[in-house]
């Protein structure tokens, strides 16, 4: 993610989170595939849906995402007596936590791994994209087939497969926006590469915000009471990594509810 001259790397520091951001960006890869309809563009866009679908399988996210979203809840409506709270956007905020935690409720348990199974062609193509090149015409006529059919009726299906995601698309960046605005960067300065931060205790995520022109990447080690951030340069047309001597300047954001 870049704002303003800044590339944005995040680090998790638990498992919650951690699956959150692996959903979000595969929620944002499966918008960008679903406005090419070629045949590439459609397969691009069901491989990130297969990979939604197998996460959500494995864990079980409805009950997750149900109690972050009540943690937050009560996190925020405590913030009413506060000074200086937009009550309304509080309110709205609210609103929408509590209507997120109702549509949780309504979806089944282990519904991914329902629909993966239930669906002929989404198990076949599930079972062959372990092997490379092995959803090709003559592995899986079928999809070959779904491929050239007309691009309304692939649209329907496809927004029939993505219907019981929504709600935890929604859910999950609006939780991921609360963490992220929770904390605004700071400067500091990793002298000769390199800065220990003592991290706050119950921090969720860090940001570190790079300017660009640095031409380097940060290389995060992160425990509940102590970050190492390593600042890395690639050099050559091998792209060779190693850690640069330089004072880097850059922001840093400790986010937590």
């Amino acid at each position: 993610m870049t704002d303003n001259g800044l590339t944005c790397f995040e680090q998790p520091l638990n498992e919650r989170v951690r699956t959150f951001l692996r959903l979000e960006h595969l929620f944002e890869q499966t918008r960008h595939y679903w406005q090419d309809p070629c045949p590439w563009g459609r397969r691009a866009t069901l491989s990130t849906l297969l990979d939604i679908l197998a996460i959500l399988s494995r864990h079980d996210l409805r009950t997750e995402v149900g109690k972050e979203l009540a943690d937050q809840y009560t996190k925020l409506n405590r913030l009413r007596n506060h000074s200086g709270i937009d009550h309304a956007r509080l309110d709205d905020i609210l609103r929408d936590i509590d209507s997120l935690g109702r549509e949780m409720q309504r979806i089944p348990p282990q519904f991914a791994a329902y629909l993966i199974r239930d669906n002929e062609m989404l198990n076949s193509i599930n079972n062959r994209s372990a092997i490379p090149g092995g959803t090709c015409g003559f592995d899986l006529p079928g999809f070959q087939h779904w491929l050239s059919r007309d691009a309304d009726a692939q649209e329907e299906n496809l927004r029939q497969w993505w219907r019981p995601l929504e709600p935890f698309c929604t859910a999950i960046e609006l939780i991921l926006r609360l963490i992220r605005d929770s904390a605004d960067p700071q400067p500091l300065t990793a002298a000769g590469g390199v800065l220990v931060h003592n991290t706050e205790g119950g921090t969720q995520l860090l940001r570190v915000l790079v300017p660009r022109r640095e031409q380097v990447y940060p290389e995060i080690s992160a425990g509940r009471h102590r970050s190492t951030i390593r600042f890395m340069e690639q050099t050559g047309g091998d792209l060779r990594v190693s850690q640069t001597g330089r004072d880097i300047a850059f922001e840093m954001a400790c986010c937590r509810l």
